[in-house]
């Protein structure tokens, strides 16, 4: 029975391939690896992802290796005698090549140099880790440990050395997280017989994502001890503010006027860390769990990958929390302080203006009583000019009636000044009533 099917919703096929999209690498011991993480120094997660690729095929032309597909975030193939695994990340982009057997010279580094100089002097950024690995097989635990006890402590600076046995006894790791002479970063991995070619991948991923993300957590570091250096700057110098405000010591506007200074610059520093210190948490809690993960038990009294970061990586991150934790509290302090002090200016601005429409009512009403006055002077004015004129013309009539001028102008003078005043007071309630009127339609 032919059925229309629903439309796929958007995205469907390519979020369920990203689960799938970075498959564990398939390793047999004995084997080693060299491992590079390249990153842009600014601006890393918006960089032009072309360049990410352009480099890639650069060396894959090198060994006639296929190209990846277009737009293209993880790839891998054999190149020449290894085998390549390429992965694009958020703000890095990694390269491991695996090769089978071990050198004679532990950590030789003969596999990193399938990565010719002038390939990497053309790479888009700058290398934030590289790694050797040396994977060796044994029997057991017990010749794990004689292993441990033989080589380790010529590897590594013992002082700083982490070992462990992972995930069920299936193998012993190591490494100091030191830097050697040749700039490399060196992982051990002591595999036991019956360990499958897919665990041993994921135990030596497992191993460079730890120093990968742990690095990129680090980068944190810097700006946090940046930003606890001017934020307390910044608190004597809001602390001393406040003091002034409290003493109302009065200069509010200019008061007010650091106050803002301080709060942009708040502003600037949070603004310009937030994505450092966010991706710093986010890349703290995938070491966390990637060392979780190896399920490590104890090997013979040494420290763990685990106490490792607990003693010397824990702290780093610790900073970075504590500066980014003061910088909000600041930030919130300042918040606080303009508020109190924009408060007080608004309530003496209050004042003025109280005072301001006080006298403003004084003037009106010392102009109304001047109007008064003048609009009496008005009708006196107006009064004598129209008794004037009306006498004129009514002369004729007052020397027929044997009305002397004095005794025309007499009579004339009271209704004229009464028609006079009159008329001016009804202009002024008209223009009262107007004046009301225009007020409440304003409202």
């Amino acid at each position: 029975m032919a059925t229309k099917p629903l439309d796929d919703y958007p995205d469907r096929y390519s979020l369920s391939n990203e689960l799938h999209a970075r498959p564990f690498p398939e390793l047999s011991a004995p084997c080693r690896a060299a491992y590079i993480a390249i990153k842009q120094p600014q601006n890393a997660a918006e960089r032009d992802r072309t360049q990410d690729l352009e480099h890639l095929k650069m060396l894959l032309d090198r060994y006639g290796a296929p190209h990846p597909a277009p737009g293209a975030n993880h790839y891998s193939s054999k190149l020449g005698r290894g085998f390549l695994k390429w992965e694009q990340h958020t703000e890095f982009v990694t390269y491991t090549i695996f090769a089978e057997g071990v050198a004679d010279v532990p950590f030789d580094g003969s596999v990193y140099t399938m990565f010719s100089d002038d390939w990497l002097a053309a790479a888009p950024g700058k290398v934030l880790t590289s790694c050797l690995v040396r994977v060796e097989r044994v029997a057991d635990q017990t010749a794990a440990g004689a292993r441990v006890d033989e080589a380790f402590s010529k590897w590594f600076v013992p002082e700083s050395l982490a070992v462990s046995s992972v995930i069920d006894g299936a193998a012993v790791i190591g490494s100091d997280f030191r830097i050697d002479e040749n700039g490399h970063v060196r992982l051990a991995v002591l595999a036991t017989d019956g360990t499958g070619q897919r665990r041993l991948g994921r135990i030596v991923q497992r191993l460079l994502e730890i120093e990968t993300y742990k690095s990129m957590a680090m980068l944190a570091l810097p700006q946090a001890r940046m930003v606890a250096g001017r934020v307390a700057t910044l608190d004597r110098e809001l602390a001393a503010i406040v003091g002034q405000m409290a003493a109302s010591s009065g200069e509010d506007q200019a008061t007010l006027d650091r106050l803002l200074k301080i709060s942009a610059e708040v502003e600037l520093l949070s603004s310009s860390t937030a994505f450092r210190f966010g991706a710093a948490g986010a890349y703290e809690a995938i070491v966390t769990q990637r060392i979780e993960v190896l399920r490590e038990m104890r090997l013979r009294s040494r420290q763990t990958f685990a106490e490792f970061m607990t003693r010397r990586f824990d702290p780093a991150m610790r900073t970075c929390r504590s500066a980014q934790a003061r910088l909000t509290e600041l930030s919130q302090r300042a918040e606080r302080a303009s508020n109190l002090l924009r408060t007080r200016v608004d309530v003496a601005a209050g004042a003025q203006n109280v005072e301001v429409l006080r006298r403003m009512d004084e003037r009106a009403a010392l102009q109304l009583r001047l109007q008064e006055t003048v609009e009496g002077l008005s009708v006196v004015a107006i009064s004598y000019y129209a008794v004037n004129l009306a006498a004129n013309l009514l002369k004729p009539l007052g020397d027929e009636m044997g009305l002397s001028e004095g005794w025309l102008y007499a009579g004339l003078t009271v209704p004229v000044v009464a028609l006079v005043w009159l008329m001016v007071r009804r202009v002024r309630q008209r223009i009262a009533r107007r004046e009301a009127a225009a007020a409440r339609d304003g409202h």
